[in-house]
């Protein structure tokens, strides 16, 4: 039992969370490393959201609002971390969600699932077909969900199949702590955030804009940018730090 005053109390109950996801299969083991390498930059980030990350969610939120057919993608490490953040997005936003996983059985598409929809999420089902140009099982995916995209929503990293949506046309948003990763310069718009900060501000957003900043936002915004921002951050708590 972790003592509610522990300073690292919401940290250390995460990773008990997600190594219990992980022993009943919902979680990947290697989904542990991917969390602990996310938690490592969200360190260097002083475990809050910048503003140029609060900005790249409100853009967020202009996106997924203004597309005809959102999608957001859900693996296992997003299920384990948000299923109770991912009902009120999906109101929000309007946008489908669909299962997607490297590491892929019917059992974890089945748990991932089932953890989804008792949290008030409606998941595309169907029979999954070989649609993005990858060689792996990210490449099935739902004619109906994300096969037809136009705007998709990846959280957490996932280079390889980001750079295969962006070049089949589809609008990728990503949510990568890491500003350097292959996902996070290959997508349309990267949010530079911890998961569950930023879905419920892409949430919240996406039921405070009007028509106008939404097609304001939705156009004008430079992804370069809001990275090198990031990387700013970073560099400017590390100078702080060796004060």
């Amino acid at each position: 039992m972790i003592p509610a005053d522990h300073p690292r109390y919401r940290s250390l109950a995460l990773r008990e969370h997600l190594a219990r996801c992980a022993r009943e299969g919902i979680v990947a083991l290697e989904g542990l490393t991917a969390h602990g390498r996310g938690e490592a930059f969200d360190y260097l980030f002083g475990e809050e959201t910048s503003p140029a990350a609060l900005r790249a969610e409100r853009i967020a939120a202009a996106l997924l609002l203004s597309a005809e057919h959102p999608v957001i993608s859900v693996n296992g490490n997003t299920a384990a971390l948000a299923a109770g953040l991912l009902g009120g997005l999906q109101e929000a936003s309007g946008a489908a969600v669909e299962v997607n996983l490297f590491h892929r059985t019917t059992e974890r598409m089945e748990k991932i699932t089932r953890l989804l929809e008792d949290h008030g999420v409606r998941v595309l089902g169907g029979e999954p077909e070989r649609l993005l140009p990858l060689s792996h099982d990210r490449a099935l995916c739902l004619q109906a969900g994300i096969g037809s995209a136009d705007v998709v929503l990846v959280p957490l990293e996932d280079g390889d199949r980001c750079q295969a949506l962006c070049s089949m046309g589809k609008t990728v948003i990503a949510i990568d702590l890491n500003p350097l990763s292959r996902t996070a310069r290959s997508a349309d718009l990267t949010i530079v955030d911890e998961l569950t900060r930023a879905i419920p501000a892409i949430t919240r957003f996406c039921r405070e804009i009007d028509r106008d900043e939404m097609q304001a936002l939705s156009k004008g915004f430079d992804n370069r940018e809001l990275l090198a921002e990031a990387v700013r951050d970073i560099i400017r708590r590390l100078e702080h730090a060796l004060d």
